[in-house]
């Protein structure tokens, strides 16, 4: 297979998806810019942080780029970078142990 799952030169659609569903688009940009906020309650560094980790559970590697981007400008370290990936995988894998448990409950019933 010739082509890639991932590749950035796929970001150039975003510019014809805004032309397609400017409201939806345009909607979806305003959710994305509230990572960047600077005067919300909580600082841009843990924003950023916090949009790292939902974007490793995502996984989504654009995500990745840019948030890991901005919380290093923010000021993050490379510790809280590596920090947010596994307390991402701790809950990814609380996630599994307690479906773990609701398939042990539908089983029991029936």
């Amino acid at each position: 297979m010739s082509e890639h799952y991932h590749d950035v030169g796929d970001l150039r659609f975003l510019k014809e998806m805004g032309k397609l569903a400017p409201t939806e688009f345009n909607a979806w940009l305003s959710l994305d810019n509230v990572v960047r906020r600077e005067d919300g309650a909580i600082p841009r560094k843990y924003r950023e942080l916090i949009a790292l980790g939902v974007a490793f559970t995502t996984q989504c590697p654009y995500c990745i780029e840019v948030h890991v981007k901005g919380a290093k400008a923010a000021g993050a370290s490379r510790e809280e970078i590596t920090e947010s990936s596994l307390i991402a995988a701790a809950l990814r894998a609380g996630g599994a142990a307690t479906h773990g448990a609701m398939a042990l409950k539908f089983y029991d019933q029936v």
